[in-house]
């Protein structure tokens, strides 16, 4: 046991501590204590001490080998969590937490979700059929609008375009929510009836009663439509009983907020990267004409579109739309040597580990090919993490890779993504890794194999 009280750490303000220099620019600023104070470090944000973790054995520890001495953070037992995601499989704890993922779990079984490949794409062509030669669009709107339907869709068998007009609306208001956890007001944001409290207050009653709307409709019919709803819906436990109402609120908010979001963000970056690669580009435009051949992708067509695969994973090491994860100390336990107290909130950045250079060669390049390399396969577990891991893994990190490479097929074989010229892409860590403002780019059709009409 080392006999430090506590690991080395940027110095801070004598009141809101490092929280200054982490609001002006929190990628820039965990990269840059990381480097100078190594795989365990102390910051402190206003009264609350918080550990980062960048080595993967010590992530590792936390997410797995000691997983139950750790609950989630303080941010997601705050109201604005709790109000919108309930007491979901992202918020629950212990024994309630594992019944629901149990219940939930078979909802997300490879062969389920086989199923929604087909929506998947269907979706993804619907949206091409309104892109027009040489328009200029904000590829991250669009990605965003094409995962909300998909979302809507597979969670609920409804694809009205008013309800994703709505849903749309509502849920990037909610985005707009999560900035403000950020700053120094956090607390007065979600205790006091401040306007944008009470803003989000009314977005979520919309949501709330879209939701029950549906739950009430599903109950009553007894249809079972193949879609997640209905899988949660007729979920039993080992004793018989099923989800309450308010268990399939949180859950499917759970689902559908998540869900879209992050999806919609992989995609986002990934056409980002792609128009500044044309070389990675072409390697994926060679590999669907061997493995499509014009045609349009099917679920089968998945193991063989390992290129694309790979585009993926490279998408979500440089850009993780989940760019940070935290827990809390439930018990007084050990990590690296040092003691941690119950309560101490401990968290760990895929933004910063994905970009470690003992781990990555040239860890700022985007090179799918890495991901063919031999020695990738030595690569530690949590050296890269885009989905957490542990008993808590994303439950639908299936579903969402399945998604993001049968749309990446789909568009890149009509179009070629250009980045419209004199634009800053900044990424933006609140919830989830935003670009700020937008990405917005040329569309440039591609010549059309005869078999995509077929």
């Amino acid at each position: 046991m080392s006999t430090a009280i506590h690991p080395n750490g940027p110095k801070g303000h004598l009141i809101r501590g490092n929280l200054p220099e982490y609001i002006e620019d929190p990628l820039g600023y965990l990269m840059n204590v990381t480097r100078q104070f190594g795989d365990v470090l102390r910051l402190r944000f206003f009264n609350i001490p918080v550990w980062v973790l960048n080595n993967p054995e010590y992530i590792e520890s936390v997410l797995v080998t000691n997983n139950r001495y750790f609950i989630k953070p303080l941010d997601f037992r705050m109201p604005f969590f709790r109000g919108i995601f309930g007491n979901g499989l992202l918020t629950s704890e212990g024994d309630f937490w594992l019944r629901q993922r149990r219940l939930a779990q078979p909802a997300f079984h490879r062969n389920r979700i086989a199923e929604y490949g087909r929506v998947m794409v269907e979706y993804a062509e619907q949206m091409l059929a309104t892109w027009q030669e040489a328009e200029a669009r904000d590829m991250h709107r669009e990605m965003m609008v094409l995962t909300l339907r998909i979302a809507i869709k597979t969670l609920f068998s409804v694809d009205a375009d008013r309800d994703v007009a709505l849903m749309s609306t509502l849920s990037n208001d909610l985005i707009g929510m999560f900035e403000l956890q950020e700053s120094p007001l956090w607390l007065a944001h979600n205790y006091l009836p401040t306007p944008a409290n009470r803003r989000f207050g009314r977005g979520i009653k919309q949501l709330d009663q879209y939701i029950y709307d549906i739950i009430g409709q599903r109950r009553q019919s007894g249809e079972d439509t193949g879609d997640l709803l209905s899988m949660l819906l007729d979920a039993r436990d080992e004793d018989g009983s099923r989800m309450t109402d308010k268990q399939l609120r949180d859950e499917v908010m759970t689902l559908f907020l998540a869900g879209h979001e992050t999806t919609a963000l992989a995609l986002s970056w990934t056409w980002y990267l792609l128009s500044q690669h044309p070389r990675v580009e072409a390697s994926l435009l060679a590999e669907l004409e061997t493995v499509l051949g014009g045609r349009v992708p099917r679920v089968d067509d998945l193991s063989e579109l390992k290129y694309a695969d790979a585009i993926i994973k490279e998408s979500l090491r440089l850009y993780p739309p989940a760019w940070a994860f935290g827990r809390q100390a439930a018990q007084d336990c050990e990590i690296a040597g040092y003691s941690v107290p119950k309560g101490r909130q401990v968290y760990f950045f895929p933004w910063v580990v994905h970009r470690d250079p003992r781990c990555f060669d040239s860890p700022e390049e985007f090179r799918p090919e890495r991901w063919f390399d031999e020695k990738m396969k030595q690569l530690h577990k949590y050296a890269y993490f885009p989905f957490s891991g542990g008993p808590r893994v994303c439950i639908g990190n299936s579903f969402a890779v399945m998604e993001t490479v049968l749309v990446l097929a789909t568009i890149a074989q009509r179009y070629r993504l250009k980045l419209v010229p004199n634009q800053t892409v900044e990424p933006w860590p609140v919830f989830t890794l935003r670009p700020r403002n937008g990405i917005r780019m040329v569309l440039e059709k591609r010549a059309v194999h005869s078999s995509l009409s077929g």
